[in-house]
């Protein structure tokens, strides 16, 4: 029997893809953010290695608040008239993403070539704290849309595939767009005058870089601002549905002490649950175990792209074009993943496809961990392995936040919010961890980043997958459930 309330709550083809390209401004900024943010601060513009990171880390902690603030105001908020709150505070924060970005990536404008590296800080935070609640803008809001445009587990898988796929194409736009630059660059000037390490004669390609990918998120953009249709609410404000189209507990009033769990069927309510509100989704088990599986995933994912390309060039002393060629790889690997997780998820489960992902991570860790001198023909088998990995473990993770949420549609933003502070918090202290642990360089070069960065790439990939699967045996053992009363 088909539930009621479940109708229209589903999008056509067309609409799904307005929807995901939403998110490409903000995939494309993340894309440079992580994979060449401390290579450039470091290696053409020259800054300390601890400096690099601790600007890193200012952007990921400032993300991480004013993702879980926005997430907060985002619900409350109702938009500018009736373009939906949602749709509103995507266009503010895209619009501050344009403004700030091409500064990050730029050298210091008014600083003197003897002026002391901490006023780099002082010249870049700004446009990093701009950046980031611009991107916290669009990241959140876009999430909070999924719950609102359609229903049901598989409904959300999908349009988080959609989703990813898109976060994958810009991945492949950036190397892509990195990986012929450096083609020009070496036409233009002569291989023979192009150094292979990476310095200041690299400063106009990253600029151009900037300037490409943000016109093509400019773009995306005005699509889903233009082809996606923000649900409007209903007369009191919050958009509820009366069946919830994922399965969960409903704790019913008891006698004053005890509670006992039911599980009605959702079309035998006479009324809709009472809305979560923020601080009632503290008190939800299952939202700590959301948040401490989506850091997990988020970790693995970032802190690889973070570092992947800095293993490539220190550790590996491959030439600075394989910071496009083996990423590109990497998230074409990504890119099939995401078109083949539908039909695994569906057969198997969502956590289930997780666990898939991790062994493909932990096989990556292996991998890097036993062949320590990983040539440039099996470099490219392992780049598979990263990708598939990291793809199938971060929809995945995506999706179970999309079950935890539910029908509570209202407050998702700062669900949202609030696995993206964890993440960003996470991310943050690992960088400058990593930063502040990276060997000193000498006249010859760092000759111990070699192995410095082998154990980094481990660590961040197969030891927080073991975290991940720890985390993922307590979702198995005790499933994602929504615990509230019914209200009479």
């Amino acid at each position: 029997m088909e539930r009621p309330g479940t109708c229209g709550r589903s999008l056509p083809v067309s609409g799904r893809l307005c929807y995901a390209v939403g998110h490409l401004l903000n995939d494309l900024c993340a894309s440079l953010w992580f994979s060449y943010l401390l290579l450039y601060y470091h290696s053409v513009l020259g800054m300390r290695s601890t400096y690099a990171g601790v600007l890193l880390l200012i952007g990921q902690v400032a993300d991480g608040v004013c993702t879980l603030l926005i997430g907060c105001e985002a619900d409350r908020t109702t938009g500018f008239r009736k373009y939906g709150k949602r749709k509103t505070w995507h266009l503010i924060g895209s619009l501050c993403v344009l403004l700030s970005f091409p500064f990050v990536f730029s050298p210091c404008l008014p600083c003197a070539a003897s002026a002391p590296q901490w006023s780099w800080l002082v010249y870049f935070s700004p446009f990093i704290l701009l950046f980031q609640f611009g991107w916290a803008a669009v990241q959140v809001t876009h999430l909070a849309l999924i719950p609102d445009l359609v229903a049901g587990e598989a409904a959300q898988v999908e349009l988080t595939a959609y989703r990813y796929a898109f976060t994958v194409v810009a991945n492949i736009s950036v190397y892509a767009v990195a990986w012929l630059l450096f083609h020009f660059q070496h036409r233009s000037a002569g291989a023979a005058s192009i150094p292979d390490g990476l310095g200041k004669t690299d400063i106009p390609l990253f600029r151009n870089l900037v300037l490409i990918v943000l016109g093509i998120g400019s773009l995306s953009s005005l699509v889903f601002h233009v082809g996606t249709k923000e649900p409007v609410p209903s007369r009191d404000g919050e958009r509820r549905a009366l069946v919830s189209p994922l399965p969960y507990d409903l704790v019913a009033p008891g006698d004053g002490e005890g509670q006992a769990l039911v599980s009605p069927l959702p079309y035998e309510l006479s009324s809709p649950p009472p809305p979560l509100r923020w601080r009632h989704w503290l008190q939800q088990p299952s939202f700590y175990q959301v948040a401490f599986l989506y850091m997990c995933t988020r970790l693995m994912v970032n802190m690889s792209q973070t570092y992947v390309s800095v293993y490539l060039t220190d550790s590996l002393l491959l030439p600075k074009d394989s910071i496009a060629t083996i990423p590109l790889v990497m998230y074409l690997s990504g890119f099939v993943s995401s078109l083949v997780m539908k039909p695994i998820a569906r057969l198997i489960g969502t956590s289930m496809s997780y666990f898939l992902g991790l062994l493909l991570m932990l096989g990556f860790a292996s991998w890097v961990l036993l062949d320590a001198g990983i040539g440039e023909g099996r470099i490219y088998g392992v780049a598979v392995l990263l990708g598939a990995g990291a793809a199938t473990v971060l929809v995945m993770s995506l999706s179970m936040t999309a079950k935890l949420i539910g029908d509570q549609t209202q407050s998702g933003a700062f669900v949202y919010g609030s696995m993206s502070l964890t993440d960003k918090l996470a991310n943050g202290v690992g960088v400058i961890l990593v930063q502040s642990l990276r060997p000193r360089s000498t006249e010859a070069g760092c000759p111990d980043c070699v192995w410095f960065y082998h154990v980094v790439m481990v660590i961040v990939t197969g030891g927080v997958a073991v975290a991940a699967a720890l985390s993922l045996v307590t979702i198995l053992i005790w499933p994602i459930r929504i615990r509230q009363r019914v209200s009479r």
